[in-house]
């Protein structure tokens, strides 16, 4: 949406928020302030969009979108970055809940100018602190170039980097996804990509089906329409391309046993998206 915050980053926050209110522990990620950063009109989107979602399929969808996120998360811990850029941050409230990690860390939100104004506007209403290790980068993926935004803001292309791009590449056409890609490749060798995408109408299974059925058009109406999908073999020969390589991709079996092993309610994440891990060479 051009002039006003992304509403499909209000609706991840929302499942973020919700699951943690809903689902019983031990949870994949505990966004505190997914609600919060909302605001009331969230009780109106769950009174609104709750009812058109079958319990199981919106428990599946909730849970995937805080398992994209603490992946994410975990690769950067794990690699030991000191740059974490967080591509299409929308509602991400990562420099709040892991203050620890920051000052070592610089963490770059780059998002759509209307959707990072409106989040800003809320962190002032919200009284949250801001720390000098978060900068804020209004960039539109369509239109704008990643890399020139992110100069200016203080980025160091020689030091290896995590880049989060979670949730985003599912709206975007297969151009301004590649550009992104190719523009990632150019950071200091060592530097990762966490992303997820569309995953391709095969892979899904019954409740990923009828997810995108229900999902599909609510995108659509809010003017974030989804892109087609694409299949592992595709996105693998894409990631290739623009000078990268796969390091990770885990499928929901492996998502499974990492995040929801033992747990006795069979939750898992949805079939819908599909994360993927891709470094600098």
């Amino acid at each position: 949406m051009e002039s006003a915050a992304s509403r499909t980053a209000m609706f991840a926050a929302v499942s973020r928020g919700l699951y943690r209110l809903e689902t019983a522990g031990p949870w994949v990620l505990d966004d505190v302030l997914a609600l919060v950063f909302v605001g009331p009109v969230w009780q109106e989107l769950r009174e609104r969009f709750d009812p058109l979602f079958p319990d199981p399929i919106r428990r599946e969808a909730r849970a995937a979108v805080c398992t994209r996120s603490r992946y994410a998360e975990d690769r950067l811990v794990a690699g030991g970055f000191t740059q974490y850029v967080i591509l299409g941050a929308g509602l991400d409230s990562f420099a709040w809940r892991r203050p620890d990690l920051l000052g070592a860390l610089t963490v770059f939100e780059v998002d759509h100018p209307a959707s990072q104004a409106w989040k800003l506007e809320r962190v002032g209403e919200l009284g949250l602190p801001l720390s000098g290790s978060q900068v804020f980068v209004p960039v539109d993926f369509e239109v704008g170039s990643v890399r020139d935004a992110l100069g200016p803001a203080g980025f160091d292309w020689a030091r290896p980097t995590l880049f989060c791009w979670t949730g985003v590449a599912p709206y975007l056409t297969a151009p301004a996804i590649e550009s992104t890609l190719r523009t990632i490749a150019g950071a200091a060798p060592g530097s990762e990509v966490v992303f997820s995408y569309l995953a391709e109408d095969a892979a899904l299974d019954d409740a990923g089906i009828e997810y995108a059925r229900i999902y599909t058009p609510i995108a659509a109406a809010v003017g974030e329409p989804l892109q087609p999908g694409w299949s592992v073999s595709e996105i693998e020969r894409l990631i290739s391309r623009c000078g990268l390589k796969v390091v990770d991709h885990p499928t929901r079996a492996d998502l499974e046993q990492r995040y929801f092993a033992g747990r006795t309610d069979g939750l898992r994440p949805y079939t819908f998206e599909t994360l993927v891990t891709a470094r600098v060479i």
